[in-house]
């Protein structure tokens, strides 16, 4: 899938937008109270798939080669460039109090924590932490109060020289005093913090967050010093490559690896890395997976059918000969037959990343600013359907996400899915029709003829007082509008591939015969699955229905005549990205596109690259609808907020997002998480994160599709290392497999 998603940590930095409107009606649905906890059902996480193995079977020493997007630019966890790479690096060499485990939950980590608990609720929260003994900085001084306080100071939000990106919960802290002993730092809130275990992880020396210019600058390249089972090495950006090695002060259980190097591959180059055999573990894309599941096989799969592990052209052992290839690239089939070889040295481990996909909505500005039109753009949807175009082909469930602030196995988990409604065409129209969009406003109203007038040209004034709203585009095959295009006319188009990058995927005014006769037939039926027409093959395929049809072959029947609004078709821009690795998301966009022509919403589908998808388009509000990614936190109350949190206006006149790049929200929503994360009580501040849940998704500025897969490429021999799901990795577990040894 796209990597071309949102920042992965819990990033809370304020950005200034353009000035936005936002619709603050309140909106009488039912079901808004969300669930209460002896109601809910948390659900079951999925497993992880990292071939576990006991310490007693994973060989001492090697060296494994993990492959990463890029170096980082800073080992600074808490400032605004820092990527998935800093995290990996901090998980391994600096401190982690809490850490998840496989359904999301924080646990306490005893390599640094003897305990933590909540001493004192009234007047003031205490929470008091008993540090384990052994814990030491590798420079040999003690883990202590004096590194909470310095980490607190400069993320706490009073002094405007360190450069942070989060200080969520800080904030919130009064004082950070030594306990009985050194072994004891007690922290006393001014503002009850249901949140508290999120902080100090990672916690930096005191010599990284003392002053601004160390905080900084100081821990962009280097640590000066660290306290996990690796330690850093080197940053080679000549080789691309971050070296760690076992930390020799380390107190812990010994890591069985020597040495850990992170390997810079990019997205589009992970493929061509994999089949070199130059990473021992990396992240892939589908097309990679499925070439490294069919590697392994001989000439028949299950049932005795033939695998198709090659090209056309390739014999039976995955050899091209230049007899049979004909016309086709000799030496690329070659190439391809050896890049299959080394794929057998490889396996695929599969899990869902604690990330899910949405539909984004943006409502600040026209058709989508009005709730009605959100919803039922939102009730046209199939989510179900959505979701298995991704999962189902990979084996993994396809359950829709019911929750936008938690996943299943979360204790903060509870479909509330019902406060928006189920899937339904018929309400979709309704609510479409409520807010004025109709078939009828599609066309405009067009003055009478005068008398003994002349039409320009060859044209002849028309007898009706409406006409159609003028179409420069071509209608497909299968209805759908083709924008940008120059191919010629009569000719049937697939999505758009050419460098307008722009195509238009909605209900055509007038299709072929047949296809209005079933439009027609489309237009009487409900939602009873019984009498919806069968979709061609090439839909069923996750094509473009009708576009590679057959002669003969029925055009979509489900398409709605377009709806519009004073003589304004309703149309709706959808921004994608076009890199490598993206496809995936073109494919459900191009799906969600059919879905609303059937509701007749005109979708136009524009690709952008990679690069300024997010920066240019999401973050700045340039698109009516979008797939992007949010990843699943247990810290909801405090993480979510900002990507929840109501827009409001700075005193430049633009509008404080936060990161909600939908422009959608409420004070009722604001407050519940508020609430939420200054509720101690565990039980009552998961009900309040639930009902906040439920009337987002009432808003319907977000709409949660799936759970993302995680493709893992992985050496069979790697250990205890592969698609982690929500927990996070214990690095000193991770190596390669001893070798079976035969008796004699």
């Amino acid at each position: 899938m796209s990597k071309v998603d949102a920042p992965r940590g819990r990033t809370c930095s304020r950005t200034l937008r353009s000035v936005a409107l936002l619709t603050s009606g309140v909106l009488a649905l039912p079901a808004l109270a969300g669930c209460s906890s002896d109601e809910a059902d948390t659900g079951k996480a999925p497993a992880q798939d990292i071939a576990p193995a006991g310490r007693d079977s994973v060989a001492d020493g090697g060296t494994l080669r993990w492959a990463i997007d890029a170096l980082p630019t800073t080992l600074n966890a808490f400032q605004a460039d820092a990527d998935a790479a800093t995290t990996r690096i901090a998980g391994a060499v600096l401190p982690s109090l809490f850490t998840l485990d496989p359904s999301g939950r924080p646990q306490r980590n005893p390599d640094y924590v003897e305990s933590a608990e909540i001493v004192k609720r009234e007047p003031k929260q205490v929470v008091l932490y008993k540090l384990n003994q052994e814990a030491v900085w590798s420079d040999g001084r003690e883990i202590g109060a004096a590194d909470f306080v310095s980490q607190w100071r400069a993320l706490s939000g009073k002094d405007s020289a360190y450069w942070t990106a989060r200080n969520a919960g800080y904030e919130r802290i009064e004082k950070i005093e030594r306990g009985a002993n050194d072994l004891e730092v007690k922290i006393t809130f001014k503002k009850p913090y249901a949140d508290w275990q999120s902080l100090f992880t990672p916690l930096y020396p005191r010599d990284i967050t003392g002053t601004p210019s160390s905080f900084n600058d100081g821990a962009r390249t280097t640590l000066k010093a660290m306290a996990g089972p690796f330690q850093l090495k080197s940053v080679d950006h000549a080789t691309g490559t971050t070296t760690l090695v076992r930390n020799p002060r380390w107190w812990g259980e010994r890591a069985k690896l020597e040495r850990l190097v992170l390997t810079a591959v990019p997205r589009d180059e992970r493929s061509a890395a994999v089949a070199a055999g130059s990473v021992d573990l990396a992240e892939v894309d589908r097309q990679t997976a499925d070439r490294i599941a069919l590697a392994p096989r001989e000439k028949k799969g299950a049932g005795g059918q033939p695998l198709a592990d090659g090209p056309e052209g390739a014999d039976d052992k995955g050899e091209a000969t230049s007899q049979q290839v004909g016309e086709q690239p000799f030496e690329a089939i070659r190439q391809y037959a050896s890049e299959q070889t080394a794929l057998r040295g490889y396996v695929i481990r599969k899990s869902l990343e604690p990330v899910y996909t949405q539909l984004a909505l943006n409502g600040e500005k026209g058709p989508l600013a009005d709730d009605r039109v959100r919803r039922a753009v939102a009730r046209a949807l199939n989510r179900k359907e959505l979701a298995e175009t991704v999962l189902a082909p990979l084996g993994l469930p396809a359950a829709p996400p019911g929750s936008h602030l938690a996943l299943a196995g979360q204790r903060a988990y509870a479909d509330n899915s019902a406060a928006l409604g189920e899937q339904s065409t018929k309400e979709a129209k309704a609510l479409l029709a409520d807010a004025g969009w109709t078939p009828a406003g599609a066309r405009r109203k067009t003055a009478p003829a005068k008398a003994g007038g002349e039409a320009k040209g060859d044209e002849k004034p028309s007898p009706s007082t409406t006409e159609p709203v003028k179409q420069d585009d071509k209608p497909s095959s299968d209805g759908l509008y083709i924008v940008g295009d120059d191919k010629p006319a009569g000719r049937a188009h697939g999505p758009d591939t050419g460098s307008s990058g722009t195509h238009v995927l909605a209900p055509a005014p007038a299709a072929a015969a047949q296809g209005m006769s079933l439009q027609r037939q489309a237009e009487s039926l409900d939602d009873d699955p019984a009498t919806r027409p069968r979709t061609n093959a090439a839909e069923k395929r996750g094509g473009m229905a009708g576009a590679y049809a057959p002669r003969g072959t029925a055009a979509p029947v489900r398409a709605a005549r377009t709806i519009g609004k004073d003589g304004k078709p309703l149309t709706l821009r959808f921004v994608l990205p076009s890199g490598h690795g993206s496809e995936g998301l073109r494919s459900v966009g191009d799906k969600i596109a059919r879905m609303l022509g059937r509701i007749g919403v005109r979708t136009e589908i524009t690709k952008v690259a990679d690069e300024s998808y997010f920066k240019d388009h999401i973050a700045s509000g340039d698109y009516d609808l979008a797939l992007y990614s949010w990843p699943a936190t247990a810290y909801p109350a405090t993480d979510a907020r900002p990507i929840f949190a109501k827009p409001v206006p700075a005193s430049d006149g633009s509008l404080l997002v936060e990161q909600n790049y939908t422009r959608v929200g409420s004070d009722h929503i604001d407050q519940l998480f508020d609430q939420a994360a200054a509720e101690l009580d565990e039980e009552a501040a998961r009900d309040l994160v639930r009902k906040a849940d439920a009337r987002i998704w009432a808003a319907a500025g977000s709409i949660p599709l799936y759970q993302r897969p995680e493709l893992i490429a992985a050496k069979p021999a790697v250990v205890n290392a592969g698609a982690f799901g929500f927990a996070a990795p214990r690095y000193q577990d991770i190596g390669f497999k001893k070798p079976k040894t035969t008796k004699k």
